[in-house]
This record gives C-alpha cells, structure tokens and sequence, in this order.
C-alpha cells in the first residue's frame, strides 16, 4: 500500500438499511479508538467529505453537524443508538399501529370496497412522525455552514429519490464551488442540507411516508434514497475525495457454498425483505467492483496515457458487516413492541432464530437497543480485525513502525468480505 499523501481529502459513504444503521456506528466508534490508540495528536475531522443514503444520511449529517470534535460526535451517535426504542422513529403504539399499519393491511384487502372513501387512503405502513423530533436533536444543520468556512468539513451530501419524476437526486452543500454532475435519470443539486432532506432520503418505500422537498422549481415527493442508486460511490469522487472508506450495512458477498433454506412458498415479509435487500445492497457492491476494475485499468496505463484521462484512481476501504444481519435480526423479533410484532405477523413475520420467517423485513425496523448494540459490537469488532488496513489506509503509522512501501501501482483496493 502507498504512503497516504496527507493533501488527500477523504470521502466517508455511509449507505441504506434502516436500523442496520447501527453497524456503521460501531465502525466509526472502532476507527476513533484506533485513532487515539496509534496517532493521538490527529485531532481533525478524518472525513472532509460526507456522504449518506438512507439511515446512513442521518448518520452522516450527525457526524458532519458535529465534525470539529469527531470523537465526541461518534459518542452521541453510540449513545443514540446503543439506546434505541422504535418510539423514537415511528408510532408504536397500538393506537399508532391501527391507525397506519392495522388500516393500511384493510386496504391491502379491501381496498376495491372503499377506495371512494378519500379518507381512508393511506401513506405509509408506519407513522414516522417521531423521527423528526429526534433529528432536530441529533442533527445540528444550522452549525454546518460554520464548519465549512472553519476548515472542518468541505462537503456533505445525501441522496434521495423522486417518486414523481423518477429522478435521482444527490442534495449536497460544500465550501467549494463543484459543477454539479448530472446523469441519466441521476443530477445532483446544491442546496441547504435540512432535517426535510433527511427524512426524505430514509423514508423506506412502503413503510415511510414520502416527504415534499423543493426541485427544479417545483415541489416533489422524494423516499429512500437508495432506489433507484446506481452509483453510491459517485458524489464522494465528484465532491472532492481521493480516498474512500465505504461503510456497508449487510454482507456485500456471501460466503462460498449454498446456504440451507427452507424451499415453502414465500411470504410478503420475505418478498419485501428480498426487494429491500436488492434497494440496499446490491448497487453498492457493484460500484465498488467498478471502482477496482477502473483503478485495474488505469495501473496499466502508461504514465503520459494516464496524465490524458480525467480518470483517476480512488484509494478505497470497504468495510461491511462479517454476519447475516438477517441472522441477527431473527435473535431479536421479540424485542419489537406488542403493537408491531402484531402488524408484522400479519404480513408474515413470524418465528425466532433458525425457525424465524421474514427477519429480513424485520432487521430494518428493529430500532431496539438489544439489537442495535449487537450491531454497533459487530461493527467494532469487524474494524478491529482490520485494525492493521485501517492505519495503513489513513497514513496512521506508528511513529516506532518504519514507513510504508510505495508501490509502482499508486492505488489501493481492498477485497470485499
């Protein structure tokens, strides 16, 4: 691996997956203590650019709002979600529960009896009213400004999707003037990150309600924004970083061999689990193998047909949970309230460990503390089993360790787990 330029700006991804979230907490929390352990006179913000979809734009908001004390940002996002109740992001309650979910199932079934009754249309499984008071608590928006003209943070974007005009759009906010990359069906837009934008990109399609954001001068509803996301990796590169650490919240491969499952008919818990995992997982892990085989490519350029390119090769870490969080998830069904494992049985999620049916759906809803401080201990433990990866990535070399070699190549990829 190169010697880290200390001039390089590096990029944090923070991806989908409702309460999976928690496993990128515990990533973060790992790397501080390395941190402190192998270059304790580092005191800066490690991530000038930010970037998050989904839950991982909450996570990532947090973390840019409070990025000139990182260590201290990291400890408030642990103490959230190491405490966790599904109170504080959706109604819960029976009477919450009746209200969306109970009503929603009705019109499932019948709705071609009432569909005239305008009232009775519903948004969303869940009421995600909660969640926006916890965000003006987590989320400093107002202090980002400021920490972009310190020197503390250069860029912080979040993604969602437009379920109007299809459009994927990457809201993002950064000190430097960027030419805004526009793609097929994907633009990006400048704007003032606001607590609107990141309930939009977590708005989990069905579950959530859509939420209205200001676009091409107009007002359009925007969900989750890992639909329709081709290129997670995208706003990091276009916003300035040269090295990116990637931070998944599933397995991004799963292990040699076929696993054991039961061969009965699918239920709607396990199909929606399954299209959940397709919007989380899959566009991550082939951006990231776009990435290598670009970084590949341009290794075997030579130099003057390198310097002809706008090409150019991204240092990259991903680190991604080493379990199936599905597994996880299936350990803790009975830590969800009455109310909603009720709701959640009546769409098919039933069971417990092996014999649990639809955890998938169930691992990104399950906003409960002993589930999501079993994540945010996977996440720690998974960085510290590459503790070695982690400062070599960052340039954190123990001042008694003799220098890095430099290779010929001038880029670095990991292997996915």
């Amino acid at each position: 691996m190169p010697k880290q330029n200390d001039d390089a700006v590096t990029g944090l991804i923070l991806t989908g997956g409702g309460a999976r979230a928690a496993y990128q907490v515990g990533v973060l929390k790992a790397i501080a203590q390395i941190r402190r352990e192998v270059a304790p006179w580092r005191k800066e913000n490690p991530f000038p650019v930010i970037t998050g979809t989904s839950a991982g734009a909450i996570n990532a908001a947090a973390l840019a709002s409070h990025c000139d004390d990182y260590d201290q940002a990291v400890n408030q996002l642990s103490q959230v979600w190491e405490n966790f109740r599904a109170e504080q992001v959706y109604r819960s309650d029976a009477l919450g529960v009746i209200r969306t979910g109970a009503r929603w199932l009705t019109m499932m079934s019948l709705g071609w009896v009432i569909a005239r009754w305008r009232r009775a249309r519903q948004r969303s499984l869940l009421d995600n009213s909660p969640l926006e008071g916890l965000l003006e608590a987590m989320v400093r928006v107002d202090r980002l400004q400021s920490l972009m003209q310190g020197g503390h943070l250069q860029a912080l974007a979040v993604t969602a999707s437009s379920y109007n005009s299809g459009t994927h759009v990457t809201f993002y906010d950064s000190v430097k003037d960027f030419v805004p990359w526009n793609r097929s069906q994907r633009v990006a837009v400048r704007d003032t990150i606001t607590v609107p934008h990141l309930l939009a990109s977590a708005a989990i399609p069905f579950v959530f309600p859509p939420v209205p954001l200001a676009f091409d001068d107009s007002t359009e509803y925007f969900g989750d924004g890992s639909m329709r996301q081709s290129a997670p990796i995208s706003p990091a590169v276009h916003l300035g970083a040269s090295r990116i650490l990637v931070i998944g919240a599933g397995r991004m491969h799963e292990p040699a061999g076929r696993r054991k499952v039961k061969g009965t008919y699918p239920n709607l818990a396990q199909i929606a689990g399954h299209a959940l995992s397709n919007i989380f997982l899959d566009a991550l892990a082939v951006d990231v193998e776009r990435l290598q085989r670009i970084n590949k490519t341009l290794a075997l350029l030579p130099e003057e047909a390198r310097a002809q390119t706008t090409l150019r090769p991204i240092d990259v870490l991903v680190i991604a949970p080493t379990e199936r969080l599905d597994d996880l998830a299936a350990r803790h069904l009975d830590s969800l309230p009455p109310p909603v494992r009720a709701l959640l049985r009546g769409v098919g999620v039933s069971g417990k460990g092996e014999d649990a049916r639809g955890a998938a759906l169930a691992s990104y809803l399950l906003f409960e503390a002993p589930y999501t401080r079993d994540l945010v201990g996977l996440g720690v433990a998974d960085t510290m089993s590459r503790r070695e990866e982690v400062i070599a990535f960052f340039g954190w070399e123990r001042p008694e360790a003799p220098p890095s070699p430099v290779q010929d190549s001038g880029f670095y990829t990991t292997e996915l787990q």
